[in-house]
């Protein structure tokens, strides 16, 4: 007789063989029906995230991450009279050096501001008319500006010049915040009032900022 080098195939294992070859596609059906539910559940959730965020723009919400104002969500607020002293404001840096500095350094968030930069939440300190005196700290027509007092580096040791004082311009006005790291119309000086948005009301609020 001759030899085979052929195993014989039981008819056990036979039957075992067309069962795998049999689930071998309907295993892979399986992983491409997953894969698509996995990509069809992605895709509504990020659907319902724009629309989340669309919904909020057109409501005039923004989310506040710098410690200059309380952290958490906010409402941009149209003007309905002429922005005062002591009003809390949405307001674009302007475009150009001071956007791209402070972007550059870190002290602004990107955004959708002209120059690139995020809305700013600031304290309106002074308008048109009012005389900046800047030295250790600030003083408004003669009136010292509580918790204007001004630092000669950053939190990473950069040197911060200060602006160097004046009457603000027409169409301008002099931004501040009471928390000591806050870049603002100290170092950077008045901005047009062309970038304003609104009036800044807090909706959920987390924190408190830290004055000194």
């Amino acid at each position: 007789m001759g030899v085979s080098d052929d195993m014989p195939v039981r008819p056990s294992c036979l039957a075992a063989k067309q069962r795998g070859e049999a689930e071998r596609p309907n295993g892979e059906k399986r992983r491409q029906q997953t894969r698509r539910r996995v990509l069809t559940i992605s895709g509504v959730g990020l659907a319902l995230m724009a629309a989340f965020v669309g919904v909020g723009i057109l409501a005039g919400l923004r989310i506040n991450l710098t410690p200059s104002e309380p952290l958490g969500l906010w409402q941009v607020v149209t003007p309905d009279r002429p922005v005062a002293v002591g009003d809390l404001v949405f307001i674009c840096p302007s475009s150009g050096a001071l956007s791209d500095f402070g972007l550059a350094r870190g002290y602004f968030w990107q955004g959708t501001c002209p120059g690139g930069a995020a809305p700013l939440i600031k304290v309106v300190a002074a308008i048109a008319g009012a005389n900046i005196a800047v030295g250790a700290n600030v003083r408004i027509d003669g009136v010292p500006l509580p918790h204007s007092r001004l630092s000669s580096r950053d939190g990473q040791g950069r040197t911060l010049s200060p602006w160097a004082g004046g009457v603000v311009p027409p169409g301008q006005f002099f931004l501040h915040s009471q928390f000591r790291g806050s870049y603002d119309s100290r170092y950077f000086g008045p901005v047009p009032d062309t970038g304003l948005l609104g009036f800044a009301r807090p909706i959920l609020a987390f924190t408190s900022i830290g004055a000194l």
